[in-house]
């Protein structure tokens, strides 16, 4: 066990909710954070609800450190911006090479209102799922962006605080293979059933490796993943 307590970002996708069991098997007192910023996916809301009661249900554990969970209306993000996850648009690559499901300054403003309610309720860890092996080339998903803002952070709420991301060098693969090392089976399987990643809200089929559309890019990396960890990949170090 680490020090303190630990607030996760939480979206209901797969990559929050590996985070979250990691957290779980960390910390003595887990809470979780969602936000409601217009998002196209607004599938995921519902979904983070079914999984959250999945993991009290099932893992017994953990039930007793899975504290409150928090819901946060950032509208005005979606307001603002001008994206193919705030917009029924088709997803494409912008004039510097970003995708258009790049929502400018999304995880920055998640990280500063996850800190004002962690200060608030003595929580001064945050774990996110930014991932710089496995991502679209989002800027706020980089690891010297996340130790940038820890610093700011922690000047401007005069408290220091701690942001951790267990999946920042893990590939897809490599994240259901964590799931699998943290949880199981049943936490691979509830992965599948209840997470949503897909861009477009898609919530039809269940494929093997979860529901989705099966080609938007969200999708797309976690089906490659899944079929990359079916074949065998690398374990990663839940102690990392």
């Amino acid at each position: 066990m680490r020090n303190g307590h630990a607030l996760v970002l939480f979206s209901g996708g797969q990559d929050s909710t590996a985070c979250l069991a990691w957290a779980l098997t960390h910390f003595g007192r887990v809470e979780t954070v969602g936000f409601d910023y217009g998002q196209r996916h607004r599938v995921e809301l519902q979904a983070r609800q079914e999984v959250l009661a999945a993991l009290r249900a099932q893992f017994p554990a953990w039930a007793p450190r899975l504290g409150a969970d928090h819901l946060l209306d950032l509208s005005v993000l979606g307001q603002i911006s001008d994206t193919a996850l705030t917009r029924a648009s088709a997803i494409t690559l912008d004039a510097a090479g970003l995708p258009n499901t790049f929502v400018p300054g999304r995880n920055l403003l998640f990280l500063q209102m996850a800190a004002a309610l962690g200060y608030r309720r003595g929580l001064h860890t945050l774990v996110g799922g930014m991932c710089e092996t496995d991502f679209s080339g989002y800027p706020d998903c980089r690891d010297d962006s996340i130790k940038a803002l820890q610093v700011a952070l922690s000047l401007g709420m005069g408290q220091r605080f701690t942001i951790e991301t267990p999946l920042m060098w893990l590939d897809k693969a490599q994240t259901w293979e964590l799931a699998r090392t943290l949880g199981g089976a049943p936490l691979v399987d509830l992965t599948v059933r209840l997470t949503h990643t897909c861009y477009l809200g898609e919530r039809g089929a269940l494929h093997a490796w979860g529901h989705g559309c099966g080609h938007c890019p969200a999708c797309t990396l976690r089906r490659q993943g899944f079929e990359r960890w079916r074949a065998g990949a690398p374990t990663p170090d839940i102690n990392a």
